[in-house]
């Protein structure tokens, strides 16, 4: 299944349209025009030992590679699969910034940073089981394929540190949309506690939902003069579900160079 835009499959030849002509795949070969997703397959063959593309755009995988017939199919899928998700990426390019905040990373997690003299604003979360449907999914039809986005949200802590204190937020990403007329805030307070030095497990914290109403809207204020505004919490959504699409694309090639490594 494509993540991000789901087509339908024709039931022959194991077909996908995407606007170009398909690629078919028989017996761990996949013949396709120079025109259509040939220049798409350069990725897969970096991770893919035994796998060429000859001169009339044949693409193969060497037998002795493949030890059984399971390890073929799964090979021959995630071929496809993979030149299929890098077709519906929505970014081929992971920024290095955001909103003034100096963006890290370490394979599933992410690091946010911005400081000044008086403070450090530290923004971290992790991109893993963070996916789901962004909106209604479409009617699926034989010529209208279902479309559905996958969004990343992740609850994110927001630490603010001045000196050797640190005032701590987790936070969340609210479900709904706003109404016409009507404000929400994209993301809530789960927690907020304030520690000294590195936190530890006995450091009290108290929940957003028992936090008295008012105090609770200056708290969120705050976090919005800090930079973390709803407009920043959508912006930061965009950003992790495009990190999180580019790690599983690199889940799936790694799958596949594993299953065909020499034993």
């Amino acid at each position: 299944m494509i993540r991000n835009i789901r087509f339908i499959r024709s039931a022959i030849g194991k077909s996908f349209s995407t606007g170009k002509p398909a690629a078919q795949w028989n017996a761990g070969i996949v013949t396709h025009s120079a025109n259509g997703i040939a220049s798409c397959a350069v990725r897969p063959l970096s991770v893919i030992p035994g796998a060429s593309i000859n001169q009339n755009g044949v693409f193969s995988i060497a037998s002795r590679q493949i030890h059984t017939k399971g390890e073929r199919e799964l090979v021959e899928f995630l071929a496809e699969e993979i030149v299929a998700e890098k077709k519906a990426s929505p970014t081929t390019n992971i920024p290095q910034s955001l909103n003034g905040f100096k963006i890290t990373f370490n394979k599933a997690e992410v690091e946010l940073t911005k400081s000044s003299e008086r403070e450090k604003v530290t923004i971290s979360f992790n991109v893993n089981h963070t996916v789901d449907m962004d909106g209604e999914e479409a009617d699926a039809t034989e010529n209208k394929p279902e479309i559905s986005a996958m969004k990343s949200r992740p609850q994110f802590e927001v630490d603010i540190t001045r000196g050797g204190t640190t005032l701590s937020f987790t936070c969340s990403y609210l479900p709904g949309e706003a109404q016409e007329g009507e404000y929400n805030d994209v993301f809530g307070i789960d927690e907020v506690t304030i520690y000294q030095g590195e936190w530890k497990d006995e450091v009290y914290a108290v929940a957003g939902d028992v936090l008295d109403g008012y105090l609770y809207d200056l708290l969120m204020n705050f976090l919005e003069e800090k930079g973390v505004s709803n407009e920043f919490a959508e912006k930061m959504s965009d950003f992790a579900s495009s990190y999180e699409h580019a790690k599983y694309v690199e889940l799936l090639e790694a799958i596949s160079k594993f299953t065909v490594e020499q034993k």
